[in-house]
């Protein structure tokens, strides 16, 4: 069955290029990949990258830690590579309160510019978000969200499910899922709407369970849909075909792409 990595990091693993990862994802049954880039020369990486090869495809942004490098100059970069057709996303932007790379007041300006930005290309809203829940889902509400955005690395609780759920944000899970002391974030998947729901890697960080200690890859998205099928009380191949259907519309492709079939 068709496996989907909404959000990796082809160009930032410390060991295999993103053509081996690339192999070894088509090897485990990964269908479709989107790179993501972090900063203006990851994102340029991410358009080249997903330009070369096939059902890969690019978000471009700049991550909130690097929020300082967003300026005028920067993000009409960022926009221009967004028009790329092979972009589909913008980000990973939002608001990261665990590190303090950057200030709130960067971090803010970046996220707010990074939204309109999507909203003027047409591209779906990735977005990072640790420790920032409120402020995130508070902005979202006060500039107006873009039609499509995706929660990437889903760390809410309960009530952030129910309100991001409500305003139809996508929730996508990395490996952590799968960890044992993550039964919080278990629960919070379990209470997604399988409608909204997404997998992802955010390779190579984040492994999961078994391979934890080891670097991350696409080739590893099954186990985090694994657990996720089991928490929501599905067959691991139906959800398959549902991650495939949510991904299609969280990223305006077609279902048939996505799935490796067209």
């Amino acid at each position: 069955m068709p496996y989907v990595d909404t959000h990796c990091h082809l160009d930032h693993h410390f060991d295999l290029s993103a053509g081996q990862q690339i192999a070894r994802a088509r090897e485990a049954g990964v269908a479709t990949m989107i790179t993501v880039g972090t900063d203006m020369a990851s994102s340029a990486q991410a358009v080249a990258t997903a330009t070369r090869y096939d059902q890969v495809w690019a978000a471009v942004g700049i991550h909130p830690n690097d929020a300082m490098e967003a300026t005028p100059r920067v993000l009409e970069v960022i926009e221009q590579l967004a028009r790329d057709p092979a972009c589909v996303a913008v980000g990973e932007t939002g608001l990261d309160y665990y590190r303090d790379h950057t200030t709130p007041a960067e971090q803010h300006a970046s996220f707010r510019a990074h939204i309109e930005i999507a909203k003027r290309t047409d591209r779906s809203l990735v977005i990072h978000c640790r420790d920032a829940w409120q402020d995130v889902l508070d902005t979202l509400d006060d500039v107006g969200a873009p039609d499509r955005v995706v929660l990437h690395c889903f760390s809410g609780d309960l009530d952030v499910v129910e309100r991001s759920a409500q305003a139809g944000y996508y929730a996508s899970f990395a490996g952590n899922v799968t960890f044992s002391n993550a039964a919080a974030l278990r629960e919070a998947a379990a209470a997604v709407p399988v409608e909204l729901l997404l997998t992802e890697t955010d390779s190579p960080y984040l492994t999961p369970h078994p391979h934890r200690g080891q670097a991350n890859d696409p080739s590893f998205v099954p186990l985090t849909l694994r657990t996720l099928a089991q928490v929501q009380g599905r067959a691991e191949e139906d959800l398959a075909d549902l991650v495939i259907a949510n991904t299609a519309r969280a990223f305006r492709l077609e279902a048939g792409i996505v799935a490796g079939a067209a």
